[in-house]
C-alpha cells in the first residue's frame, strides 16, 4: 500500500515515533538556508518541517487533515514566528504565500493516519470505512456502496493495479444488496474470502483495493498534479522543488511534469504549429531512493523515490493537465487551465 510520510510524531507532541523518509536527501536537494521561506506542502507529523526550521529557514506548512494541523500547533507556537500552519489542500499552496525559495512534497497517506483505526485507512485495525484526509466529502463507504460495478472496477484497476478488479466489483455489488459495507475489516474479509489467498502471497488480497479507494476518495493524483503546477507559480527563480513519492503512479506524474517543464522549444517557420517555450525548471536529481540502511531502519522507505528540480526565470506555463496522463475516472472533473 502506498505510504507517505515517515514523520516523527514526537516532534509535534504525539506519542509514536515515525522516521522522516529520505530526510538527508530531501535536505540536500532542498538546501534550506537562514532567511529562506519553504513551503512544506504535506506537513503530516512535522518531520520535514522540523528539520527545515533547524536550518534557520521559515516554513509555511500545509495539510488538509485537521488532526495534523491541531497536532502541529505546539511546534508552531515554539517556532518564534518562523512556522505558519495552513489547513488546506496542498494544491492551493501558491495561494498562501507570494513566493517561496523551496517547495517539498511527501506524497501519500501519513503514518499518523494509518495508525488511527477511526480514520479507516488501514485494515490492520477495524474501523469505519472512511479514508478521507480532510475528514469531509465522499467516503470510501460511499464509493463502495453506491458506485456502479463498472466504475468500481475501473477505480480498482487504474489506481490499485488490481488484476481481479472486475471480480471484486461484482462481489461488492452482490454483497451490498444484503447490507452495506461500513467497516474496514468487513470489506477486507469479503475480498479475501472471494479471491482467496495463497500461502506464498506477500500482501493481503485487499491491499490494492484499499490503496485504490484511498487515492480515489482523496483525488490524490489530481491533487499532486495541481500541486506541481502551483509550485511552478510559487517558486522564485532558483527555488527548489523536491518531491518524494511512494508509488509508480505518483512518480510517473512527477517525472512527466519535470521532463515537460525542463524541455525548451523554439518556434520554427517550418513548423508553425510548434509554439516557442522556455524551460521553467531544470532537473536537479531524479530517481533517488533509500539506501539499505534506511530501509532496514524504516521499511516504509523501501518504495520511496525522490525527484528534484530548480526553477528558472521563465514565467509559469498554463496548467495543461494532458501532460500528466491521468486516468479518466467516474466523478472526477479535471480543471482547465489556470
Amino acid at each position: 500500500m502506498t505510504v507517505g510520510h515517515g514523520d516523527d510524531i514526537n516532534a509535534v507532541g504525539g506519542s509514536v515515533r515515525h522516521i522522516p523518509v529520505l530526510l538527508g536527501e530531501v535536505l540536500e536537494a532542498l538546501a534550506p538556508a537562514e532567511g529562506d521561506i519553504v513551503i512544506d506542502g504535506t506537513f503530516g507529523a512535522g518531520g520535514y518541517t522540523k528539520a527545515i526550521l533547524a536550518s534557520g529557514a521559515s516554513v509555511v506548512a500545509i495539510d488538509r487533515d485537521p488532526d495534523a494541523i491541531a497536532a502541529g500547533r505546539d511546534l508552531e507556537a515554539r517556532s518564534g514566528g518562523r512556522l505558519r500552519l495552513v489547513q488546506a489542500p496542498f494544491s492551493t499552496l501558491d495561494e498562501h504565500i507570494d513566493s517561496a525559495d523551496g517547495v517539498v512534497l511527501d506524497i501519500g497517506v501519513s503514518s499518523m493516519q494509518l495508525d488511527q483505526a477511526e480514520r479507516g485507512f488501514s485494515f490492520r485495525f477495524d474501523g469505519p470505512l472512511d479514508m478521507r484526509m480532510a475528514q469531509a466529502g465522499l467516503s470510501a463507504a460511499d464509493v463502495v456502496n453506491s458506485f456502479k460495478p463498472g466504475d468500481l472496477a475501473r477505480i480498482f484497476g487504474f489506481l490499485g493495479e488490481e488484476r481481479h478488479a472486475g471480480r471484486i466489483a461484482r462481489m461488492i455489488e452482490a454483497r451490498r444488496e444484503k447490507r452495506p459495507f461500513e467497516r474496514t475489516l468487513e470489506l477486507a474479509d469479503a475480498i479475501e474470502t472471494h479471491i482467496g489467498r495463497a500461502p506464498k502471497d506477500k500482501i493481503h488480497p485487499a491491499t490494492r483495493v484499499f490503496q485504490a479507494l484511498r487515492i480515489f476518495v482523496n483525488d490524490e493524483l489530481g491533487e499532486l498534479a495541481r500541486a506541481l503546477l502551483a509550485a511552478e507559480r510559487a517558486l522564485k527563480p532558483g527555488g527548489r522543488l523536491v518531491v518524494v513519492t511512494f508509488h509508480s503512479l505518483e512518480d510517473r506524474i512527477v517525472k512527466r511534469f519535470i521532463a515537460d517543464r525542463a524541455d525548451a522549444m523554439t518556434g520554427s517557420r517550418h513548423m508553425p504549429e510548434a509554439q516557442a517555450r522556455t524551460a521553467t525548471f531544470r532537473k536537479a536529481g531524479g530517481g533517488v531512493t533509500a539506501d539499505d540502511a534506511e530501509v532496514a531502519a524504516n521499511p516504509r522507505a523501501r518504495s520511496a523515490r525522490l525527484r528534484a528540480a530548480i526553477r528558472t526565470e521563465a514565467p509559469a506555463r498554463s496548467g495543461d493537465f494532458s501532460i500528466f496522463g491521468l486516468p479518466k475516472l467516474p466523478g472526477i472533473d479535471r480543471p482547465g487551465e489556470r
